[in-house]
């Protein structure tokens, strides 16, 4: 997937893509997939059942052959392009619904700093992107037939259906675990999750740099330079730097202005415009505000201070 496709990406919520609120399984004969690379609120689990593909999630471009599982965590920027007469399960749930419980972890986004054996179930979803969930005939045909159980349970909803939903689902989750547990664990003992945070937070300030001048530059073009969502990007840089997107690109771009002021001999007006800001006055008074004084002061003072240094480097040097 292109970042310019993550720009116009679209956030589904529960609602818009399923008929509860909680947990829904359903056929590719249900409903159309979506065709364009996309985000939602739910955790979702995709097996395909005939039709070899490959998905994207989110710089990520791995194969979906059949018998194949996907765990895809909310707010991930993916797609699955499946073929024509395909066949595959999508299941749809909500954090509460696998875990009623979550040990006071009130943001999704903080599972990936849970360690792996607190909460196994979400250890495919934390390590989608760096491997491949494809399953031998026995565990299929018990994860089928787990499929199977769940869209006859999930049709009527009587009394009890939800213990029995989630522990189906936790079932199909425990089949994969088990299958691919040697890696999920070296997955998790090598941090790879924190590597790839890094390796997204290298994007965003590759693209900031690039962007610095522009008043375009946005939260959601950052994230689609990084292939991940807005949401997601927003909770990692507040988790990293302590400070909001805004605050973090103001800093920047007030730290660029005093390098130019101090050794740039363009008008305060044309700086402003090379550090992204188009009004002067606005400029100024968020340059007040960060370092105590205006532009031209601070210009002035620099230029003050380069004076006295060459001065002291004439008279070390005279005979």
């Amino acid at each position: 997937m292109k970042a310019s496709q993550a720009v116009a990406s679209r956030t589904y919520a529960m609602l818009e893509r399923s008929d509860r609120l909680d947990f829904y399984i359903r056929d590719q004969a249900s409903r159309p997939a979506i065709e364009e690379p996309h985000k939602h609120e739910y955790f979702q689990i995709q097996l395909n059942l005939g039709g070899d593909t490959e998905q994207h999630i989110g710089g990520v471009c791995r194969p979906f052959p059949a018998g194949a599982a996907a765990f895809i965590l909310p707010h991930r920027l993916h797609l699955i392009p499946h073929p024509a007469h395909s066949r595959f399960m999508v299941i749809n749930f909500t954090q509460n619904f696998l875990r009623a419980n979550t040990d006071g972890i009130a943001d999704v986004l903080d599972f990936e700093d849970v360690p792996i054996m607190q909460a196994p179930e979400l250890a495919p979803f934390r390590f989608q992107e760096y491997m491949d969930f494809i399953l031998e005939d026995a565990d299929l045909a018990n994860i089928e037939m787990l499929s199977s159980r769940m869209l006859e349970v999930n049709e009527t909803r009587r009394f009890g259906a939800t213990a029995l939903l989630r522990g189906y689902l936790l079932q199909f989750i425990g089949i994969v675990c088990q299958r691919h547990g040697e890696q999920l664990l070296q997955h998790s003992s090598h941090n790879v999750q924190r590597r790839g945070r890094r390796e997204a937070l290298v994007r965003v300030n590759r693209h900031v740099n690039a962007h610095l001048a522009s008043d375009t530059l946005s939260l959601t073009s950052a994230a689609a330079a990084a292939f991940l969502s807005p949401n997601y990007l927003a909770h990692l840089i507040k988790k990293e730097t302590g400070r909001t997107f805004v605050e973090w690109v103001t800093e920047r771009r007030i730290t660029r202005a005093k390098d130019l002021l101090a050794n740039d001999s363009r008008r305060i007006k044309d700086i402003a415009f090379l550090v992204g800001y188009r009004d002067e006055a606005y400029f100024a008074r968020r340059f007040r505000q960060s370092v105590g004084q205006s532009p031209s002061d601070f210009r002035a003072m620099h230029r003050v201070a380069g004076q006295r240094c060459d001065g002291s480097a004439v008279r070390k040097g005279a005979p």
